[in-house]
């Protein structure tokens, strides 16, 4: 930490958290260890002592913390003399206190442990007469790191010092099967009862040392410099203490619909400390009119290599969306094919292409393209999500357990063809959601000769005090060579609404890549605000989804799993061996949250409400 810069809150070895609280951290004072008792007094402060002494050379520590979880009490009173006796210098912090105000002469630091943001903001516009850390926030248990913004922002005070996610790397274990294999356990699967089981799994990196997805989010979120893009500037905050951005390289690029086609590098020189609005000439005249939308990126690389990462590493970006001015196409003409409306199907041939539209299984039952197979199973509504661990904690799966079965037990309860003119057809199916209510979804696909497929889903909103939905859309059971995946939206990991600081771009990943695994499967690969998305196998063969024409970007996954195997599954390697795609399109996913993984739930604005209309409207195509 000392080379490369990084600072510390050195900390003294001690947590007794369970001797000062019962289960749902009801205290018992008097149990507390070490607390007021002076037989411990000497131990701790020897503790503390020693290391101060050690580590007083390291330019690395800013502050000395007495412990963690270990409530308060005279000890810790002893503990912060001593530390101040040998160190006048380096403020002390300790989070304790928080439970016992008689004892806020131990800090100098206003510390506390899992805060949500409008708490941590009401400290902080009254005048506090201490700074403010998060020793303990954002818990990265699993699928997590949510709404994450809500506490950067807090930086625009100026007694807001930051905060530490919980955790850095996953704990687990690698450990030999009974079939020989070898795979990460975790708690619980060594005997050891009673067991807080994939608790140890919050990190941002996996226990293999591979990031995860959220150190995306966090990256960007915890970038020195803030770069806010306009369509005739760029505006540079630079948060850095010391360093001007002058040693930096800024790399501009215009995106058209999602491609680079202009890329320029500039110097722009902001010191520490400061903000500066730089004008910048984007060439918006050239390609406006061969893109129905353009992204203007600014990226902030190193300019020479340095000791932990080569010449050229994106530190922070920035970007805006400008409309274009592209028509959108006319729609393809439909060539010369045939529809067939049947008795029992209704059958739609041209341009190597069919579609099979059943009037007795409720929906698209063949989608081929020169004899190669689309449809496994008839696409089905899903409004089910596999937990996260954060659903665990905040008890989601039990406030919504209607929706686990909704879509999939749904039932289809009519059918409506209509043969729009010689080329083309369209089939609405209605289906009955397995909820008490039994609410009523549309499903229809309109197809002609050219092989597009227009799929439209609906749900009109059920009134009432009904849970929101984990999500909404189609879940698709592909052939397992279809495995690659091309989408244009953000990236390139994956993303959630509330989760979501990320490039808008196109990006290639496969479902196997796409695939987190964290300790305890469950929700991932999703990816918020696309425009279109290729499925295809080696030989780029595949099927393509683009938005319609006036709808919204839509949500999707390619995983090698169904949302119900990675529920079922308590470790990765109980996952089946891959034989299918599952290809999920949806209109919304609810956010993953992150204020902790044991009570708070997502934050509304990042749920679905269950009383107003949802719709997905894209189109298909097979390449």
């Amino acid at each position: 930490c000392d080379e490369y810069g990084i600072y510390l809150i050195d900390e003294t070895n001690l947590e007794t958290h369970g001797s000062w609280c019962l289960p749902g951290d009801v205290l018992t004072e008097e149990t507390a260890v070490p607390g007021s008792k002076a037989h411990w007094e000497g131990a701790c402060v020897d503790r503390v002592n020693s290391m101060v002494r050690r580590d007083y050379n390291h330019p690395s520590v800013l502050i000395w913390s007495l412990g963690n979880e270990s409530y308060t009490g005279d000890v810790f009173r002893a503990m912060y003399k001593r530390v101040h006796d040998i160190d006048p210098n380096r403020p002390v912090h300790y989070e304790g206190v928080t439970h016992n105000r008689d004892y806020d002469d131990v800090t100098d630091i206003e510390t506390r442990m899992y805060a949500h943001a409008d708490a941590i903001e009401e400290y902080l516009k009254n005048d506090p007469q201490k700074p403010y850390i998060s020793c303990e926030y954002m818990h990265a248990m699993g699928n997590s790191c949510g709404n994450m913004d809500e506490y950067t922002a807090l930086e625009r005070y100026p007694k807001y010092q930051g905060g530490f996610i919980w955790d850095f790397i996953d704990q687990a274990i690698y450990a030999t099967q009974p079939d020989g294999t070898t795979s990460l356990r975790y708690g619980g699967d060594f005997g050891d009862r009673p067991s807080d089981y994939e608790f140890s799994g919050n990190g941002l990196v996996f226990a293999d040392r591979k990031p995860t997805p959220k150190a995306q989010e966090v990256k960007q979120l915890y970038s020195n410099v803030h770069i806010d893009v306009a369509e005739d500037s760029v505006t540079i905050k630079n948060d850095n203490l010391f360093t001007s951005t002058g040693e930096y390289t800024f790399v501009l690029r215009v995106l058209a619909d999602g491609e680079p086609v202009w890329q320029s590098e500039r110097r722009f020189d902001v010191p520490a400390g400061s903000t500066e609005k730089l004008d910048v000439d984007w060439p918006l005249d050239l390609y406006r009119n061969g893109a129905s939308e353009l992204v203007l990126e600014v990226s902030q690389r190193l300019a020479k290599a340095t000791n932990w990462a080569v010449a050229g590493y994106e530190l922070a970006f920035g970007q805006t969306v400008v409309a274009g001015s592209k028509k959108a196409s006319a729609p393809v003409k439909p060539v010369d094919g045939i529809v067939t409306v049947g008795r029992w199907n209704v059958g739609v041939q041209g341009s190597g292409r069919e579609v099979l539209l059943s009037r007795t299984q409720g929906g698209l039952v063949s989608y081929t393209f020169n004899n190669r197979e689309f449809v496994l199973r008839r696409p089905a509504v899903t409004t089910f999500r596999a937990l996260t661990d954060n659903d665990r904690g905040a008890g989601h799966g039990f406030e919504r357990a209607q929706w686990l079965g909704a879509g999939r037990y749904a039932r289809c309860i009519g059918n409506e063809i209509e043969q729009i003119d010689e080329n083309t057809v369209k089939a609405s199916y209605t289906y009955e959601l397995a909820t008490p209510q039994r609410t009523k979804v549309t499903v229809s696909y309109t197809a002609d000769t050219t092989g597009r497929v227009n799929l439209h889903v609906e749900y009109p909103g059920e009134p009432g005090d009904l849970p929101t939905i984990p999500a909404f859309g189609i879940e698709w059971t592909l052939p397992v060579q279809y495995s690659n995946l091309r989408f244009f939206g953000a990236g390139p990991e994956e993303t959630y609404q509330d989760r979501k600081h990320a490039k808008l771009g196109v990006w290639s990943t496969d479902a196997f890549k796409d695939h987190a695994p964290y300790l305890m499967p469950q929700e991932t690969g999703n990816h918020e605000d696309v425009r279109w998305a290729e499925i295809t196998d080696e030989k780029g063969h595949g099927l393509r989804i683009s938005r319609a024409e006036g709808a919204e970007p839509f949500a999707m996954s390619l995983q090698p799993y169904s949302s119900f195997m990675l529920e079922e599954a308590q470790h990765q390697d109980e996952l089946p061996a891959p034989k299918h795609m599952f290809l999920r399109v949806l209109a919304e996913q609810m956010g993953v949250g992150g204020d902790d993984s044991w009570m708070s739930p997502v934050h509304p604005q990042y749920h679905i409400p269950a009383d107003q209309p949802i719709s997905l409207d894209v189109d298909l195509d097979l390449i």
